[in-house]
């Protein structure tokens, strides 16, 4: 099944409140016949994107395939949350790797928070960074983990953004009577994430990359040169990025036996109004404790944009109908709300929940499965294999020595054994433990 094709109409985006409140952006070209490029980039999302923005920067011939638009995948679909540190925490983080590693994990992810903040203002783009996730606990004890999770990075980390709150803070915050504590983590933010990756698309080519879209990859042959073919054309390259995330598809099996693509989804209500400052007191994002995580923010014309539900398989499900329940199970008040918006996207997923970084061949490089944490990580990725294509490695080196297992059951039984796992996960989840 191919996830390119399998939701979503050829070359174009969904209709998202994203895509309704796009900045402008003229279609780039499909490729056309024969070019050569120092380094072709798959994927215009925001590994490619920023990839290609560094690359061209560097002086490199950059040639960049997206299958539909800039921003088609995930990039252009997800929650816009930037959040603070690595998928797994600080905690796992040095029980994985050990404190120094730990320790300079975090950094990079510190480092990925400025460089987003730093390409919007520098390039001008079409949106706006604003600071702010909070993190809403479902449950007493897991409250009781997140302030004392806060006292540790404070204390071992210098990080000194975050507000603890309780019961009464939350709800202050929130607007519901669901949670029984949590935090403000004031050094991380939220973004129009279509915006976000137009952005990119426009940086990169004022910089200098070539960028095509409608421009499927359809063939990959390795070798000092490598061909990429597509329906139309072909790319000879010295060095080729893979920036495919959960699209990657059959390019690459190394990298698909250990990253799986998984769908998510989004409403848009109706513009809440003077409503709005019930739901979300201030101007932040939130992201609740669950396993399958709900997430949360105002847009900027006051609509409540809520992402969360769960489904199995690869098809897109009533849309609607997934995540209306779990909004309601925060925000009871909302049931006569209007949705006007609905939609989903493909992500993609590692076993442990880190980043992949690896090279597939000796001029071939990856980088994919955030796990949900990819607006800021997926552009420090694309910054870091830049500078590893360029002979500067040390960053991608570390994310690249990270463990990483393959699925198991390979490509065939992966996607059951998932059902299986989320199904227990979500049983947990509504059983409160």
């Amino acid at each position: 099944m191919n996830l390119l094709h399998v939701n979503d109409r050829a070359g174009g985006y969904p209709a998202s409140y994203y895509a309704a409140t796009a900045a402008p952006l003229a279609p780039f070209a499909p490729l056309l016949g024969e070019v050569r490029a120092d380094v072709c980039v798959v994927g215009g999302g925001y590994t490619g994107l920023s990839a290609a923005l560094h690359l061209a920067q560097a002086g490199l011939r950059v040639v960049l395939l997206e299958a539909h638009r800039i921003g088609f995948g995930a990039s252009g679909r997800n929650g816009g949350q930037v959040g603070s540190g690595q998928r797994l925490d600080q905690v796992a983080l040095e029980k994985l790797v050990g404190r120094t590693d730990a320790h300079r994990l975090w950094d990079l992810a510190e480092e990925s928070k400025a460089l987003l903040r730093g390409l919007i203002a520098d390039h001008a783009m079409p949106c706006t960074f604003y600071p702010g996730v909070a993190h809403a606990c479902w449950t007493e004890a897991q409250a009781r983990d997140t302030h004392a999770y806060a006292e540790k990075l404070h204390r071992d980390y210098g990080y000194d953004q975050l507000e603890p709150l309780d019961r009464r803070g939350i709800r202050a915050l929130i607007g519901s009577k669901a949670f029984h504590g949590g935090e403000i983590d004031h050094g991380a933010g939220h973004v129009h994430p279509l915006n976000y990756a137009i952005g990119l698309a426009m940086a990169a080519a004022k910089a200098g990359a070539t960028i095509h879209e409608a421009s499927e990859v359809l063939e990959i042959i390795p070798g000092p040169k490598v061909a990429l073919r597509t329906a139309t054309g072909r790319v000879l390259a010295d060095h080729v990025i893979l920036a495919c995330n959960g699209y990657l598809g059959g390019l690459e099996p190394k990298v698909a036996a250990k990253v799986m693509p998984i769908n998510n989804f989004i409403v848009a209500t109706e513009p809440l109004g003077d409503r709005a400052a019930e739901i979300l007191s201030r101007p932040v994002a939130v992201a609740d404790t669950k396993f399958v995580v709900n997430y949360w923010r105002l847009s900027e014309d006051n609509r409540l944009l809520f992402g969360g539900g769960e489904s199995y398989g690869y098809r897109f499900p009533d849309l609607i109908k997934t995540v209306r329940k779990p909004l309601l199970e925060v925000y009871p008040q909302l049931a006569d709300t209007k949705i006007d918006y609905a939609w989903g996207g493909t992500l993609a997923i590692t076993m442990n929940r880190l980043p992949c970084f690896t090279k597939a061949q000796p001029n071939m490089l990856s980088a994919s499965g955030y796990s949900g944490h990819g607006v800021a990580l997926a552009t420090l990725a694309g910054k870091v294999l830049a500078e590893a294509v360029a002979g500067q490695a040390a960053s991608f080196d570390l994310l690249a020595s990270l463990p990483q297992p393959r699925f198991p059951g390979g490509a065939g039984l992966r996607e059951p054994l998932l059902v299986l796992a989320m199904t227990w996960y979500a049983l947990r989840d509504r059983l409160g433990l």
